[in-house]
């Protein structure tokens, strides 16, 4: 069973080759950026807009609340779903996003970490705040050391999660990930595209698209965020723009300093983007070049060779 993948960083091109993809043979596009299945952030995920959905079908953008956390494995249970309907209909499934972590999720398996109640993660953020973050990472080192060697302490994120496994389930994320992994996809075979512009391009485009998204409405965004009065540490309060937006509306930085430090932190998330598929995804045709009808042209003829010799 086939699966395109069009992967990238952010503002990298990746959208419209999926887009282009999909109109020729039939596709629907399956999101697998972290942000963009959050309904609250359209403008600063830079969501597909109105013309683009109509284009073709669109899938798992918007789907969830702000209030909800999404994991690569909650991620991965849906895309399969999505990715089995498109089967089912004839149609060509195009996963498309940034989000290393859930692509690797379903190429190449998962750890089977069980689903964490809510209520855990509110206990262990509290815990955090009452502690403080070096004793917090400190408590941490002694009741998990194999996972707390593996972990980047300023990483508030995976503090948190690294805790709440092991609160929850009584083994560290280290044990999960040594255990037997939920395999990828029986039959299904993958033909990755990896968008990877020059860095210079590259950070062009993101200074480029955080300028539209201010036209788009994304301050009005943040205000929308902060008026549901969602818990802190909520990844839709953690998206690049979120909180250099929410410092200008409380007065303590002036538009141009808010923005200034949003294109710096998309520049810097999208040279980490670059790292990652550099080095984990091994197996991509990459696309270097600007796009162009030479280019399209290659692209399709790659397709049609894969649709050819993948399983049905």
């Amino acid at each position: 069973m086939p699966v395109i993948i069009v992967a990238g960083p952010t503002a990298s091109g990746k959208s419209a080759l999926a887009l282009d993809l999909a109109r020729e043979f039939n596709g629907v596009i399956i999101n697998a950026d972290s942000m963009q299945v959050y309904r609250e952030l359209r403008v600063l995920s830079a969501r597909p807009d109105d013309a683009e959905l109509s284009r073709a079908p669109h899938r798992l953008y918007g789907v969830l609340s702000g209030r909800q956390a999404c994991s690569a494995g909650k991620w991965r249970e849906m895309a399969l779903a999505e990715i089995a309907a498109c089967h089912a209909a004839g149609q060509l499934p195009i996963v498309t996003g940034g989000t290393g972590m859930y692509l690797n999720a379903l190429t190449n398996g998962i750890a089977p970490i069980p689903d964490i109640d809510k209520s855990i993660r509110e206990i262990i953020t509290a815990e955090l705040a009452a502690l403080g973050h070096d004793a917090f990472f400190a408590r941490l080192q002694k009741d998990d050391p194999a996972t707390a060697a593996t972990l980047d302490s300023a990483n508030t994120q995976r503090l948190i999660r690294a805790a709440e496994v092991l609160r929850a389930t009584g083994h560290g994320l280290a044990h999960w990930h040594g255990a037997a992994m939920l395999p990828p996809p029986n039959g299904m075979a993958f033909l990755k595209f990896c968008y990877m512009p020059p860095r210079d391009i590259l950070y062009d485009r993101c200074n480029k698209r955080f300028d539209l998204m201010i036209k788009q409405g994304a301050i009005d965004e943040v205000k929308f965020l902060l008026s549901q009065t969602l818990p802190p540490e909520s990844p839709v309060m953690k998206a690049v723009g979120v909180r250099e937006l929410a410092s200008y509306l409380a007065g303590e930085l002036s538009l141009a300093e808010a923005k200034a430090l949003a294109q710096r932190e998309t520049r810097r998330y999208a040279k980490r983007q670059l790292t990652w598929f550099r080095h984990q995804m091994t197996d991509r045709e990459t696309i270097d070049t600007q796009y162009s009808e030479s280019l399209e042209g290659k692209l399709r003829n790659l397709v049609h060779q894969f649709l050819l010799t993948a399983p049905k």
